[in-house]
């Protein structure tokens, strides 16, 4: 499904980062637009199984990005502060003085990263699957971390390799899409990966990109997550029970940081929650699709204990 049968349109929009291709449409005339940001090796097309299946709600006022180097936005990936103003920047630029934002996994941390530049702008942050302190763990010492999220640790050298071998990547990643190898190769990904369409497996070969996810990795290195404490706006965590990506605990280190969190997990899906379980995944972040208002500040509220207001659904 392309982007105008979904009732988008595409347009470019100059940042302070560099021009940002997006896919924008579905208007409701409301002033809050739906920001979505894609992951590494990902684009704006990760989105299409939950834009499709948003009937009640339907997802409005979509304002979906390819972020710097994927998709049809050029490089280099920038500083993620950076990123956030240009992200802001997008939305002001279509029209829209608010927003809602959803992440998945790097693109959760750039989506928190907005809401706490932009507080009084920002009604409410969706994160599917969302990368934290456990991911850059593994980035950091991908050997050493094999232990506790030994996919991520692969898939990160399995970068670096590619990385290392240049031009031969590409033609290296065309051979393992067809012959149907990229399918096998893809499945820590997915909780039923026989399920998943091979247009969503030949958009993950067009999407893996080397130099971009070790950049984006390396920026995130550095990243100070305690900016997250000016966040005012709910903060709404989806994920699947058998994402190998996410660590345990990083669920524990956002309940401490942000005063209205709630993370759920969905019992049959892996780290693209939104492909497999697109319906469930729109339900679970309802009160982000129905923020209009403008949050404002309140007091600091004790964290939840440990497990607090963390649902299982199937």
């Amino acid at each position: 499904m392309d982007a105008t049968e979904l009732g988008l349109r595409r347009v470019v929009v100059p940042t302070g980062v560099g021009p940002l291709v997006v896919r924008t449409g579905r208007g409701s005339g409301s002033p809050v637009a739906t920001i979505l940001l894609h992951g590494a090796a990902g684009s704006w097309t990760t989105w299409v199984p939950m834009i499709s299946a948003s009937t009640a709600p339907r997802l409005t006022d979509v304002v979906a990005l390819d972020l710097p180097g994927w998709g049809e936005t050029p490089g280099p990936v920038p500083d993620p502060a950076e990123l956030a103003v240009a992200v802001a920047a997008v939305a002001r630029a279509l029209g829209y003085p608010r927003w809602r934002v959803i992440g998945h996994s790097l693109g959760g941390v750039i989506a928190l990263d907005v809401a706490a530049r932009f507080p009084h702008e920002t009604v409410a942050v969706g994160v599917v699957s969302p990368s934290g302190a456990g991911a850059r763990a593994v980035t950091r010492h991908p050997f050493a971390g094999a232990v506790r999220l030994p996919w991520l640790a692969g898939m990160v050298v399995a970068m670096r390799v590619l990385r290392a071998i240049g031009p031969l990547a590409r033609p290296l990643l065309r051979l393992l899409r067809r012959t149907r190898a990229l399918r096998v190769l893809a499945r820590p990904l997915f909780r039923h990966p026989d399920r998943i369409g091979r247009s969503v497996t030949d958009a993950l070969a067009d999407e893996i990109r080397p130099a971009s996810f070790l950049a984006a990795a390396r920026a995130s290195l550095t990243h100070d997550d305690g900016v997250w404490r000016r966040i005012v706006c709910p903060v709404r965590s989806v994920r699947g029970a058998h994402d190998v990506f996410v660590a345990e605990r990083d669920a524990r280190d956002w309940a401490a940081l942000l005063p209205d969190y709630d993370d759920r997990v969905l019992a049959d899906s892996g780290h693209f929650a939104h492909v497999e379980q697109p319906v469930a995944t729109v339900d679970a972040l309802r009160e982000v699709w129905t923020a209009e208002r403008m949050p404002r500040p309140s007091r600091p509220r004790t964290p939840r204990p440990r497990g607090a207001r963390r649902t299982t659904t199937g």
